[in-house]
């Protein structure tokens, strides 16, 4: 830690597992705070997960916080160590070539860390339905020629079924859905297993992973849920909007679920319906609200529908 007479300080904190170095850093500027007081701006790259604790040390002692990309300031000639990246940082940012990167407020972050938890175990779920298809066809039976969705109705109640240790084609294709389109018979003709017992404990093990993918899901979704209620209803402004449901708005099996997303982002984005806007569905206005926040406007929605 340097200070010179400019009162340009040039702070190197190494990433470490060890909490005490942050602290030491907090303590450090309490001390310094009569040589200090004239700064009001520190610049910090940001790199992973480290950062995070150091910015909110930062931000706790008064001071304003750039945060930059670290593809900004990475063109150090020779070969780079951390000390000469944190000068190099230093000196971008007395001359003014550092640009902020966009940080939401706390509740916005705390909903984006939910809604991104989510996006994990979609693709959790995802991984996990490729695998079930594979031990299926493994086994010989068809039910992805039989379904279009194996994670439907008929198909999750086939695997139940084989789970629990049917094999009777007949059977098996009595489970189909009402809204299925295949017949019956066409169905049976498709789950002529081979009955191999590696291949069903490993369709069984990934079945039992699909359905606790699925519980924590919803627990994930109860807690967005409780989230966006306790910002609008700690609003008299957003409580008081209301619109009617889009019935034409297709619902994506993978929207969360028990949760009214047209009536809520209209509150939350106090009468600014996004749904109405062709193209955009209900993952995507979610997408908006845990990302970007209250703090979207129309030239940054309009940045970001262009860039897909």
């Amino acid at each position: 830690m340097d200070l010179d007479r400019n009162k340009q300080i040039m702070l190197h904190v190494r990433p470490t597992p060890q909490c005490c170095v942050i602290a030491r850093v907090q303590s450090w500027l309490e001390c310094k705070k009569s040589l200090i007081q004239g700064l009001c701006t520190v610049a910090m790259e940001s790199t992973g997960t480290y950062w995070q604790a150091l910015y909110a040390v930062l931000q706790e002692s008064g001071f304003q916080v750039i945060l930059c990309n670290g593809k900004f300031t990475q063109n150090i000639k020779g070969r780079k160590t951390d000390v000469q990246d944190c000068q190099w940082i230093q000196k971008l940012h007395t001359i003014g070539l550092l640009s902020g990167s966009f940080l939401p407020d706390e509740a916005t972050e705390q909903l984006r860390t939910y809604c991104r938890h989510r996006a994990n175990l979609i693709d959790q779920a995802a991984d996990t339905t490729r695998k079930m298809q594979k031990y299926l066809r493994l086994l010989n039976l068809r039910l992805d020629v039989a379904v279009n969705d194996i994670t439907g109705l008929t198909g999750l109640s086939i695997i139940d079924a084989v789970y629990k240790g049917e094999k009777n084609p007949q059977k098996l294709a009595s489970l189909r859905n009402g809204n299925c389109k295949k017949s019956e018979e066409e169905i049976a003709k498709a789950l002529q297993t081979n009955g191999r017992k590696d291949y069903l404990f490993g369709l069984n093990q990934e079945y039992k992973m699909y359905l606790y993918i699925q519980e924590q899901l919803k627990a994930c979704d109860k807690e967005i849920e409780r989230m966006l209620n306790e910002q609008i209803n700690s609003n008299d402004n957003k409580r008081e909007h209301y619109i009617d449901r889009k019935s034409y708005k297709r619902v994506n099996k993978n929207t969360p679920k028990n949760i009214d997303l047209n009536l809520m982002s209209y509150q939350y984005f106090e009468g600014v319906d996004l749904l109405a806007i062709e193209g955009i569905s209900h993952s995507t206005v979610l997408s908006l609200m845990s990302e970007v926040g209250l703090e979207i406007s129309k030239t940054r929605l309009c940045r970001i529908s262009s860039e897909g």
